[in-house]
């Protein structure tokens, strides 16, 4: 036999059995007849697909649809137990480990506080130590694991599964592919956090029909992950996205950003940026409950102290949201003028407090963005808010498993 013909029907097949489970995942509950519709395939091939992906327990029958005239048609949804997914988010100054079903339902996860200045080694092992933690829960459970997704802030080689460099943890060329396989015998995924987080909106949450949007990661930093024509883009190297480095000023006495450039976007917008104008309003003695809030919960000032004075009506903590929701907002204007999305995200630990940003943010949208463009575009808040890119660890490994079906055992 042709060995090329052979592997030419393996790969068509393959890519059929892809597109079907994308199909049921997506629109699910879904019947025979109308994946065949839907895909232009015929009903026997779609039928022959259908009944491989119940034979490797990727789908199940849920039902039937008894509306209309004719036989009842039997409907198809993606078994959420064929397999269970570990998610890591990687914080500057945080380590979230998270466990979920095929459809990212979380049913495990342990969140820490990490200290940036610590060296990287005992950052890595602290999340080790969860990642195990997480594995012998799961096995306890018989759950059977597919795969690791780790998101992480900075510049990743994702063929190579090496973060390049995250500017806000001053680390370079961390082999985390390789340190997260050898240590838990699984397949590991590294991405950028942003990234991560639009893998998670167009595959579970609010793009999932969205061909063209750009996901705005905030908290220490900013980065972005941009869908265009329903694909993540990447770039030359793959290093797209690093849009809170885009320098929106020039004046030399601009605080220094941690990437060594003056100016950068995310300096004015990050959660840090928030902090200095809160402390600057304090330092002018106006009236504020967030020094009483302070000295109540003997803390730093920090965001959810800042949120909790503006849930209570505190000016200052307000207006202060309001000023970097201008700022993001100048971002945001930016973006929508160059890629014209059909929405815009916002994500990540600063959407916690979305209710006060937004507003600012659509405002000056409005006004920074050609008018044509800027009037079609949806701004709004994460479906996951602050677990955007933990969803989006998940998602990348769930999402591997929809391209390549084969790879998930028969019964």
């Amino acid at each position: 036999m042709n060995t090329k013909i052979t592997a030419d029907q393996a790969f068509v097949r393959e890519t059929n059995l892809s597109l079907v489970l994308r199909l049921i995942h997506n629109q699910a509950p879904v019947s025979r007849a109308q994946l065949a519709s839907i895909t232009g395939l015929n009903k026997s091939t779609v039928s022959s697909l259908v009944d491989e992906l119940l034979e490797r327990n990727l789908v199940h029958e849920s039902g039937s649809n008894i509306g209309g005239a004719g036989r009842p048609a039997t409907l198809l949804e993606v078994n959420p137990q064929v397999g269970y997914v570990i998610g890591i988010e990687l914080g500057v100054d945080f380590v979230s480990v998270a466990v979920t079903d095929f459809l990212g339902s979380i049913v495990w996860r342990r969140r820490e506080d990490a200290d940036p200045s610590e060296d990287q080694d005992r950052m890595i092992n602290q999340t080790l130590r969860i990642v195990k933690e997480a594995m012998i829960t799961g096995r306890k459970k018989n759950y059977h694991f597919l795969g690791m997704g780790l998101a992480t802030p900075g510049t990743v080689d994702v063929e190579k599964g090496i973060l390049i460099f995250a500017p806000n943890l001053h680390w370079r060329n961390v082999p985390f592919v390789k340190i997260f396989s050898e240590q838990t015998k699984l397949k590991v995924f590294v991405e950028n956090d942003a990234n991560a987080a639009a893998i998670a909106e167009h595959l579970f949450g609010a793009a999932r029909q969205c061909q063209d949007f750009i996901f705005v990661f905030a908290g220490v930093g900013i980065g972005g992950g941009l869908f265009l024509n329903g694909k993540l883009y990447r770039g030359k190297n793959g290093y797209a996205g690093e849009i809170g480095h885009s320098p929106i000023m020039a004046e030399p006495s601009q605080n220094v950003c941690h990437c060594g450039n003056r100016g950068c976007w995310e300096t004015y917008a990050n959660q840090y940026s928030i902090i200095q104008r809160v402390q600057a309003r304090l330092e002018v003695r106006r009236s504020s409950i967030i020094p009483k809030l302070m000295s109540e919960h003997n803390s730093p000032l920090n965001i959810p102290l800042i949120k909790q004075a503006a849930d209570a009506g505190d000016a200052e903590a307000i207006d202060s949201f309001a000023e970097a929701g201008h700022a993001m907002g100048q971002g945001f204007a930016s973006l929508v003028n160059i890629f014209n999305p059909e929405k815009v995200i916002l994500g990540g630990p600063l959407s916690t407090a979305g209710e006060y940003l937004l507003p600012a943010v659509k405002e000056t949208v409005r006004r920074y963005s050609m008018h044509e463009i800027g009037q079609q575009v949806e701004v709004q808040l994460s479906t996951f808010g602050p677990d955007a890119s933990l969803i989006g660890a998940i998602a990348i490994v769930v999402d591997d498993a929809l391209s390549h079906p084969i790879t998930i055992g028969r019964r």
